[in-house]
C-alpha cells in the first residue's frame, strides 16, 4: 500500500513541474510579445517572433509528452506521429513561402494585378472617405462650380 501512495505522490511531483514549467514559459511568451509591440527594427522582431515560435514547440513538447502520455510510448508511435507533424509543419512553410514569391512576382512584373494593399490613393484635405454624404454634397458642388464656369 506505501508503494501505491509513493507512486500517487511522484505523479503528483511530476504533474506540478510541467504545469509549472508549463507557467513558466507562457509568462516568458506574453513577456516577449509585450516587448516587441514598442521594437521597430524588423531584424529584432524577427528573432524574438523565433524565441516564442521556439518556446510554443517547447510547450507543445511537454504537453503531448507528458498530457497525452506519450513520454512512455514505444518509439514507433513517437515517430509515427512526429513525422507526419513535421512534413505538414513543412507543407505549410513551402506554400507560404511559394504564396507570398507568386504575389510578390505578380505585384513586380504585372501592373493590371496589382495588389490593392499597396496601391497608394490620394485623397483630398477635408474629405472623409467615410462621410457619403458630405463627399457627395462635395462633388456636387464641384460639379455645379464647373458647369458655371462654362457658362
Amino acid at each position: 500500500m506505501s508503494d501505491n501512495t509513493h507512486e500517487h505522490h511522484d505523479v503528483i511531483a511530476e504533474i506540478k513541474k510541467v504545469t509549472i514549467i508549463l507557467s513558466v514559459l507562457t509568462i516568458v511568451e506574453l513577456i516577449l510579445g509585450f516587448w516587441m509591440i514598442g521594437i521597430t527594427s524588423p531584424g529584432m522582431r524577427l528573432g524574438i517572433k523565433g524565441v516564442i515560435v521556439i518556446l510554443m514547440m517547447a510547450k507543445a513538447f511537454y504537453i503531448v509528452a507528458y498530457f497525452m502520455h506519450l513520454k512512455h510510448e514505444l518509439k514507433n508511435l513517437i515517430m509515427t506521429i512526429v513525422v507526419p507533424l513535421a512534413l505538414f509543419v513543412w507543407f505549410i512553410i513551402a506554400f507560404l513561402s511559394d504564396g507570398n514569391s507568386f504575389k510578390e512576382l505578380r505585384n513586380n512584373y504585372d501592373p493590371h494585378f496589382k495588389e490593392q494593399a499597396t496601391i497608394q490613393v490620394k485623397q483630398e484635405e477635408g474629405a472623409h472617405a467615410s462621410d457619403e454624404k458630405g463627399g457627395a454634397a462635395h462633388g456636387e458642388k464641384a460639379t455645379e462650380a464647373k458647369k458655371e464656369e462654362h457658362h
